[in-house]
């Protein structure tokens, strides 16, 4: 299967990456090898959860990039 990630520097340090068609599906770590290595698991275990309680699980249709442009008062 294949899921959209969002990565995003951390607060503090590091990175956070979140899986957003899994609703909570988030994981941190220090570098983006790590942070996207920790999301692979925890994506696998977040279907594997569903498919044990036989929820179905979620597929991407498709996907689109919006701009959006902020103007300041």
């Amino acid at each position: 299967m294949r899921y959209t990630v969002i990565l995003e520097k951390g607060r503090e340090s590091g990175y956070v990456a979140i899986c957003p068609i899994l609703r909570g599906c988030v994981a941190q770590g220090k570098t983006k090898q790590e942070v996207l290595k920790n999301l692979k698991e925890a994506i696998s275990d977040y279907i594997e959860c569903l498919i044990e309680d036989s929820i179905p699980v979620p597929q991407e249709i498709s996907k689109k990039i919006l701009e959006v442009e902020i103007l300041a008062h």
